[in-house]
């Protein structure tokens, strides 16, 4: 992989763009990035134990190689399968190798950041994973024990900036908000948001003139400003899983509880259960913990797939985070109690 030390920033004018790739989603999940080259530096990652790359977009094609969890590869092009019974026809070109069903990659890229040259200040600053995966330490020491793996696009709250133990290289301290522990990541691998990315969307709109509604029969979830439709994106909300079946509530809600990052861990990891370090752009809308959120442990949208939460890109979610209310200052790591935007969940 070639480095490339130029620390990438996402303008205002450039995310709110990113936000129109929500209506783009119900086609294909959003890239990031806009190059000449869709695909330039564009890798796939896996999210589940093992997947077939197949000579053909579709399962009863000829397997050509297995691939394991976090395999990372360059992700050339995309296919639509003949299979016309499945929720979600896309594969992606795996190299030159063959093909693999979309709802177990995670579209990813590796970009590497100059390290932060500013203060940062107690509250910590808000930075997201630029690489497919990152290992999160005890010590700033890739020799100490590793807490958690930490991956593409989530969100983490970056507390100071040390020296490396054995190579002097700068490492961020994260704070993991669940357990009240402290982890070290290498800052290479961290891009600290800046703040006019994280600047309210639409705030000039009234805050009774914004909606969401989530249809579940369609998987979808669109956000309206004065009856418009402004965007709109496929989500994957409570499906069939090992551990049992799980429904999104239907009714009225609102978006009373947001944070930029949650670490969400629940049940026995064998059998269904979760333990997910910075989860990125959280909207609560129930006490039982039923939210909106980013997700990177699948790219099924479309398809009932969560715990009853409703799942999104995180491109999504984080538009819909930074567009719905309360606005979440900052320096704040939560808002709670607060108006929030109406949210309909209906058949």
């Amino acid at each position: 992989m070639v480095k490339n030390r130029v620390q990438t920033k996402i303008t205002r004018r450039d995310f709110l763009k990113l936000g129109g790739l929500g209506l783009a989603s119900l086609i294909v999940p959003p890239f990031k990035f806009a190059p000449s080259d869709p695909f330039d530096t564009q890798q796939g990652r896996v999210t589940v134990r093992t997947v077939w790359v197949y000579d053909a977009p579709s399962t009863k094609a000829e397997k050509v190689k297995l691939l394991q969890r976090d395999a990372v590869f360059n992700l050339t092009n995309t296919a639509a399968t003949e299979e016309t019974d499945s929720h979600n026809r896309i594969w992606y070109r795996v190299n030159e190798d063959g093909y693999v069903y979309s709802g177990n990659i995670q579209p990813v890229r590796t970009i590497f950041n100059q390290p932060y040259e500013g203060d940062i200040p107690k509250e910590g600053l808000l930075a997201e994973v630029s690489v497919p995966f990152t290992d999160a330490f005890t010590e700033p020491d890739i020799e100490s024990k590793v807490g958690y793996r930490i991956y593409y696009e989530t969100a983490h709250w970056v507390k100071a900036m040390v020296a490396g133990v054995t190579d002097g290289q700068p490492w961020y301290q994260i704070s993991d908000d669940k357990w009240d522990k402290l982890y070290y990541v290498r800052a290479e691998h961290l891009r600290i948001m800046p703040p006019e990315e994280l600047a309210p969307i639409s705030p000039d709109v009234p805050s009774k003139e914004k909606k969401i509604v989530v249809r579940l029969d369609q998987q979808l979830v669109t956000a309206y400003e004065a009856g418009t439709p402004v965007f709109s994106a496929w989500v994957s909300t409570g499906g069939r899983l090992r551990s049992g079946t799980y429904t999104t509530p239907q009714g009225n809600f609102t978006t009373y509880y947001k944070r930029p990052s949650r670490h969400m861990a629940a049940g026995d990891i064998a059998s269904s259960g979760f333990d997910l370090p910075g989860v990125p752009w959280v909207q609560y809308i129930t006490k039982s913990g039923i939210s909106f959120h980013g997700t990177f442990w699948h790219n099924d949208y479309g398809h009932p797939r969560s715990h009853g939460c409703i799942n999104l890109t995180c491109a999504a979610a984080k538009w819909l985070y930074l567009w719905s209310m309360p606005n979440v200052p900052l320096e704040k790591e939560f808002v709670h109690g607060a108006v929030g935007t109406s949210v309909e969940i209906i058949a």
